[in-house]
């Protein structure tokens, strides 16, 4: 097997240090790849054949007895205790609670309704009398009242704001405008004009003191690590990619070769351990415990297995004939509490027979018949 793997056509011509240096690594790394590999592939088979003989099976088990233990017994209860119950409940609150609620609504509080509907609207009745022909004529008066009221108020509110208006127009207005325009405007240009002029000599100075500190740290700081990283960390780093990149490969070359070779063990082990334990247990089964069990099967299980379902038979035949029973039983009861229930009027549903029966060949349907 070839133990180097060819580079993909992508990739640059390298230096025959690199292909030097690469076959001793992925020996090497082999040789410590090998073990692990074949202690992995071991606990792997070890573990796919515990999950399939033991841990499934007793999965099964382990299922089947929640089952028994806790699903099939609730629903016993449910389906054979709670059921039941919740049926007798349900007829009881019927018969002691919705049909005397249902006679108390019919016979009591409806008539009781009525009554007091029949007085509400006598009430509504007066009540809007007494609305048409006392308060609404009242009502306009006073509406009447309060527009004259606020059209007097309304008119000497305007002239009291027109002459308070002028009042401050003159008084305060006016004199304001006059100083903005001719003292305080003027005063301000000033005040903005030399701060302009001492904002760009300080920026002047900050222009000249950064470019200073620029050249400076470039000088001191920038050129140097900058050489540091051209002329020392980046050989550095390509020199531990290579490294890297080619103990990553071998790592791989080497995990495929161990497989293949733990694959191999692994097949020389199985067809060992199958003429040594398997073919001889395939034939003790195949020889002598298939007849045995054969003639077990025919001679105890078959007559066994008749007698059990004889029994079942039986025994679901009497379960049917006592529900049956019961069953009758409880109808005989209802009809000596409630009487004989109340039979529908069967409707005939059948085609007619007469010579207006339905036809597809002839125009006698209700859409083509004269």
């Amino acid at each position: 097997m070839d133990l180097q793997k060819p580079p993909p056509a992508s990739h640059r011509p390298e230096g025959c240090l690199v292909v030097a240096v690469r076959l001793p690594v992925r020996i090497v790394v082999l040789a410590l790849v090998l073990p692990v590999r074949m202690v992995w592939d071991a606990l792997v088979v070890t573990g796919r054949f515990l999950r399939d003989t033991v841990l499934r099976p007793l999965g099964r088990a382990l299922l089947w007895a929640g089952r028994a233990v806790f699903v099939w017994p609730f629903a016993g209860l449910w389906r054979y205790v709670l059921v039941p119950v919740g049926h007798a409940l349900a007829w009881l609150g019927t018969v002691l609670l919705v049909v005397p609620a249902v006679w108390c609504h019919r016979y009591l509080l409806t008539p009781v309704g009525h009554a007091l509907a029949w007085l509400a609207r006598g009430a509504a009745a007066g009540l809007a009398w007494v609305y048409a022909r006392v308060l609404t004529p009242v009502g306009h008066a006073l509406t009447w009242l309060l527009k004259g009221t606020g059209a007097v108020l309304a008119a000497l509110g305007a002239g009291a704001y027109t002459a308070v208006a002028r009042l401050l127009r003159y008084l305060l207005v006016v004199p304001a405008r006059w100083l903005y325009t001719w003292v305080l405007a003027p005063v301000g240009r000033a005040v903005a004009w030399c701060a302009r002029g001492v904002g760009w000599l300080l920026g002047l100075v900050v222009t000249g003191a950064g470019l200073a500190l620029y050249w400076t740290g470039r000088v001191l700081f920038v050129l140097p690590a900058l050489a540091l990283w051209r002329w020392v960390l980046a050989p550095v780093g390509r020199f531990l990619a290579v490294v890297g990149r080619e103990a990553g490969e071998a790592l791989g070359h080497a995990w495929r070769v161990a497989g293949r070779i733990s694959l191999s063990v692994g097949r020389a082990l199985g067809t060992l351990f199958r003429w040594i334990f398997v073919e001889p247990v395939r034939w003790v089964y195949r020889t002598v415990l298939t007849p045995v069990g054969h003639v077990v099967r025919d001679a105890v299980l078959r007559p066994l297995a008749q007698g059990l379902r004889a029994v079942g038979r039986v025994s679901r035949e009497a379960l049917a004939t006592a529900r049956e029973t019961v069953r009758q039983a409880r109808a005989d009861v209802r009809r000596m509490l409630f009487g004989e229930p109340r039979r529908r009027q069967a409707v005939d549903r059948r085609e007619p027979i007469a010579r207006d029966t339905r036809t597809l060949g002839r125009s006698t349907t209700a859409l083509t018949k004269d």
